[in-house]
Order: C-alpha cells, then structure tokens, then sequence
C-alpha cells in the first residue's frame, strides 16, 4: 500500500513538474490572387503564398524553471501555399535590373556585353527566399530568460528590422511595406543566423543587443552587429535601431539606421520612419571577381575591371522614407501608405510607392485582404511590388512604373 501511494505522489509530482511546460504549434496560410503591370511581356496575373504574411508553421517552447527563470525557443518553418515548396523566387524570375545587365550602364564598353551577361545570369540565379531549402528559414533559437534579461542563440530577426517591422503602418504586410521599395539590394537584413542576442523588457520600454557570427576562419567575417532600443504605448511610440555587417572578406558591408514612431491620432494611428542605407562593399562578390581575373578570354585587368563596375552597380547609399495611417474599426482594418526610397548614387534608382489595403476580420484567426498599390520608378529605378511573402523583382525596364493589385484570404492557428 505504501509502495502504491509512493508511486502516485511520484506521479502527481511530475505531472506538477509537467505542467510547467508548455509547447505550441502555431501557424499561417496566406494565398491570394497578385495581377501586376509593368512586368516583362505586360501584365501577369499569379496565385501567390504570402500577400499581407509569409505563410508558415511554428513551434514555440516555454519552461518555467523557477526564481524568475525561463526557458525557451522557437522554431519556425516557411511554407509556399501556391507551391507546397519552402522558397520562391521573384515575380520576374531572374531578370536583374538594367543597371547590372547593360554594359553601358555599367561604365563598361560594349564588346564586354557577352562578359556582363554571364555575370548577371549567375548573380539572378542567386535572387530569391530561401533557395538552400532550409527547414527552418525564418526563425530558431533558444533562450534563458532572467530577472536581468533574456539571452537567446540561433537564426533570429535583426534589430534593425524589428525596429523597422514595428513602425511600418502595414507592420510588413503586403506590397506597401516600406521596405518593398528597397528589396534588392535589400537595405536590412532582416534575419541573420549564428546570432547570440540580449534583450530586455521593462513595461512600455524594450531593448536589445546582437552580435551575429560569420562562417569564416576569422572572427569579422561575415559578422554582423546592431541594436535597438524601443518605447511603445497606446498613445505613441518611438524606436531606434541599427545593424552592420562585413562581407565574407571581413570589409564594412550593409549598414542600416532605422528611426520610427507612431501617434494616435483621431480614429487612427500614424506612422512614419527614416532610414539610412550604406554599402560600399557589396558582399558575395569574391567568387565573381575570382572567376572574371582567372578568365583566359578576359585578362586579370579586364577582368578586374568587369568586377570592378558590378561592385559598384551593387553599392548602396540611399534613404528610405515611410508614412503611413491606419484606422481599425470593428472588423475592418484600413491601410493607406507611402514609401520613398532616394538612391543616392550616381544611378539615381528612386523608387516611390503608395496605395491603400483593406482587411475585413471573420475572426481573431481568418479575415480576407484587398491591396492596391502603384510603384513610381524614376531614372534606373526598376522595382515591381512583391508581397509580405516575396519579393517582386524589376519591371521590363528602368523607369518602367508598376501597379499590383492582390486579393487574398488569411488563416491563422
């Protein structure tokens, strides 16, 4: 009798140790309807995955370990609903704007033409989500949460961007994100992996720190750094956040400065940020140099050379700008945005976009979506609009504008 009590306080102990754990299955299917203008051969018309979120299936961890302690992780896995697949690649496949496949425009002469177009076809193979198929693309790590802060490790969300999703009208939904205008070269990094974190919460106040590994022999390749710094309430909010990283041969590649708030203002709430992009060393370029001075038919000058023009067609100094209001009314959730990017480089690729979206609630889980959204493309500016799930890619040629309107269903769980 006594073994048998033994044995069922033993099993109530660790259903009590049990119930301190928990694990969630979450996801999200989006898929609509995108007809965009401007592209390559006119007007297309796609089922897509993807138009106000990137479709997905999560897991998320947490244990209570007591004293103010807690583990924990994530992992999250992208899903193509249009596809089955887990990567997609532009809406204009691997067409490169003509400021990387025109020799002219390179600063090149023209019987470099044939050497332009092998550089360019191997650089639009390389331009889409998650080509290597990763599992688990979007997000995982684990964490130790404390009364002093959070440490987490794994593949995670930049600060810069964080601070960028959280000031966006759209919050990165749908092709008026600010950061569709600005998606290639991308102007964040919007994940990284290898990154430790540190982060802490106090009420409306939240910061963090991250220092993102390389996969090279030394320390500063590849490495990224950033932070952020974040106050939100209900009436208004404001954030700072900033990354830098070096490319694979340990030089000062893409930084970005993001500076967002918002305020409630009548039925609604404004938004608005300012970014500063800068990339004078375009990373993923050492192999292409590499082939170009080794070619025979080239010449490690000429070559060099060829190298030289992509390295500066894939620099960046711009400014991104965003304003937005949002209205949310029952169900319905009224979207109107802008966004500006000013290329300062000597290209002088601006790209303007603006336009309205609408989302009418079913539920907390299941609502349908409406997006309009006009792409203004001035000088060697060539961006078409994507969607929160891809990117668009470039119209049929620099200067071409680009309208995109998507109709879609969303499911959350």
């Amino acid at each position: 009798m006594k073994r048998i009590l033994a044995l069922t306080a033993l099993a109530a102990a660790s259903s009590a140790a049990f119930a301190q754990s928990s694990v969630t299955a979450y996801g999200i299917l989006d898929g609509g309807v995108s007809q965009v203008s401007g592209l390559r051969g006119g007007t297309r018309t796609f089922l897509v995955s993807g138009i106000m979120d990137g479709s997905r299936l999560g897991f998320r961890g947490n244990e209570d370990l007591g004293g103010g302690y807690r583990a924990l992780f994530t992992m999250e896995h992208r899903m193509e609903i249009d596809t089955g697949g887990i990567n997609n690649r532009p809406l204009s496949g691997s067409q490169l704007p003509d400021r990387l496949t025109n020799a002219t425009l390179l600063g090149l002469p023209t019987f470099l033409q044939p050497a332009v177009d092998n550089v360019a076809a191997g650089i639009g193979s390389t331009v889409g989500v998650n080509l290597a198929n990763n599992m688990w693309d979007r997000q995982v790590f684990v964490g130790l949460v404390t009364p002093f802060g959070a440490g987490l490790a794994g593949r995670q969300y930049t600060p810069a961007y964080e601070v960028s999703a959280t000031f966006d009208t759209l919050g990165t939904q749908s092709s008026l994100a600010a950061g569709q205008v600005a998606s290639f070269p991308p102007s964040i990094d919007i994940r990284v992996s290898n990154a430790v974190a540190y982060r802490i919460a106090q009420g409306p106040f939240s910061a963090s720190l991250m220092y993102a590994l390389g996969e090279g022999n030394t320390t500063s390749t590849g490495r990224m750094i950033g932070g952020m710094a974040m106050y939100k309430s209900d009436a208004f909010g404001a954030g700072l956040g900033y990354n830098t990283r070096n490319n694979e041969k340990g030089d000062k590649s893409l930084t970005s400065l993001v500076l967002g708030g918002y305020v409630a203002v009548g039925p609604g709430t404004i938004y608005g940020q300012y970014g500063h992009v800068k990339d004078t060393h375009p990373s993923g370029l050492s192999a292409v140099r590499a082939a170009l001075v080794a070619n025979p038919q080239l010449g490690p000058v000429i070559g060099g050379q060829v190298a030289d023009a992509f390295d500066r067609a894939l620099q960046q100094d711009a400014r991104l700008l965003h304003l937005g209001y949002k209205i949310v009314a029952g169900p319905h959730t009224i979207y109107l945005a802008g966004s500006s990017l000013n290329d300062k480089r000597p290209n002088n690729a601006d790209t303007t976009s603006y336009g309205a979206a609408y989302t009418y609630s079913f539920s907390k889980r299941t609502d349908v979506n409406a997006v309009l959204t006009h792409f203004n493309n001035k000088n060697l500016g060539q961006a078409a609009p994507g969607q929160a799930g891809f990117i668009g890619g470039v119209t049929d040629r620099a200067g071409t504008d680009s309208n995109s309107v998507a109709l879609g269903l969303r499911h959350r769980f």
